[in-house]
């Protein structure tokens, strides 16, 4: 019983430290300490995170025996145990297996790996599109379902910050998605080579210039969900993050006509500016 108890203490401030660390992983961002990857709420996420335990179930038994077998190798056949060397260099049993089973292991692998790729990169029955653009150093995004409105988003500087938001992943303007859509992405860029990362939707697609990179989400769990650009895209390459925002789908219309009046409203000041601008010039 004395043991018992000296283990109880333990194995409860490990079963905290899992649960508090499991809880923090579902804020739709990375945490220290965090076990795992990130909440998975897509599909597609929920599948790359079942591929990743697969495979971490696989290397460790490999690793574990091939730990084992030459720990046995060393013991059996070192200089001390075997004055005298064994003068056997083949075995067509073993080269058969070492090669056979390597095989095997790979096809294992291989099957829900294609299945995953496939499957990430087929867009069905798309509900709504939107479109995200790489710049030097920030994110624009267009909506060309919902009044083809456009908006850029940057990341917030550290004294623009209100408490609970993330430092380097906050930005003044937020991506809204509502929850449960089958959504199409398209990403390009208009400078060098970005490159769109939301671990919690289990997406990153490289964003080229020229060219326009296709994927989809179905976001199943609304909350506000953060990543970065995942390319080295130059000196501004840290400080480009994604936010976005998912919200129900009555939440996401009313968003929606609202976005269409700021948005809008915004583009005809930077017209007047811009034509003013010209005229100035021209005289």
């Amino acid at each position: 019983m004395t043991a018992w108890r000296i283990l109880a203490a333990p194995m409860a401030l490990l079963c905290t430290f899992v649960a508090s660390v499991s809880a923090h992983a579902g804020h739709g961002m990375a945490h220290p300490w965090q076990l795992g990857l990130q909440e998975p709420v897509t599909p597609v996420a929920v599948q790359i995170n079942d591929f990743h335990n697969l495979l971490l179930v696989i290397i460790t038994v490999i690793a574990v025996f091939v730990t084992l077998l030459m720990i046995y190798v060393m013991v059996k056949f070192n200089a001390k145990a075997n004055p005298i060397p064994r003068t056997t260099t083949h075995n067509t049993l073993l080269e058969v297996l070492w090669t056979a089973i390597p095989i095997l292991i790979l096809v294992v692998i291989a099957i829900p790996s294609f299945k995953l790729l496939y499957f990430a990169d087929t867009t069905k029955d798309a509900e709504m599109t939107i479109k995200a653009v790489g710049h030097q150093w920030y994110w624009s995004y267009e909506y060309p379902d919902h009044g083809d409105f456009t908006f850029d988003a940057a990341m917030l500087e550290k004294e623009e910050l209100q408490p609970g938001q993330p430092r380097l992943l906050t930005t003044d303007e937020t991506v809204v998605l509502p929850v449960n859509t089958n959504i199409r992405l398209l990403i390009a860029a208009d400078d060098v080579l970005h490159a769109w990362a939301m671990p919690s939707f289990g997406v990153k697609l490289d964003a080229v210039p020229g060219r326009l990179n296709e994927t989809w989400v179905r976001v199943e769990k609304e909350g506000t969900y953060y990543g970065q650009c995942s390319e080295l895209c130059g000196t501004g390459h840290g400080f480009m993050p994604i936010m976005v925002k998912v919200v129900s789908k009555e939440a996401f219309a009313t968003w929606v006509k609202t976005a269409k009046e700021e948005y809008a409203s915004r583009d005809e000041k930077s017209s007047v500016k811009l034509a003013a601008a010209n005229d100035s010039a021209a005289e």
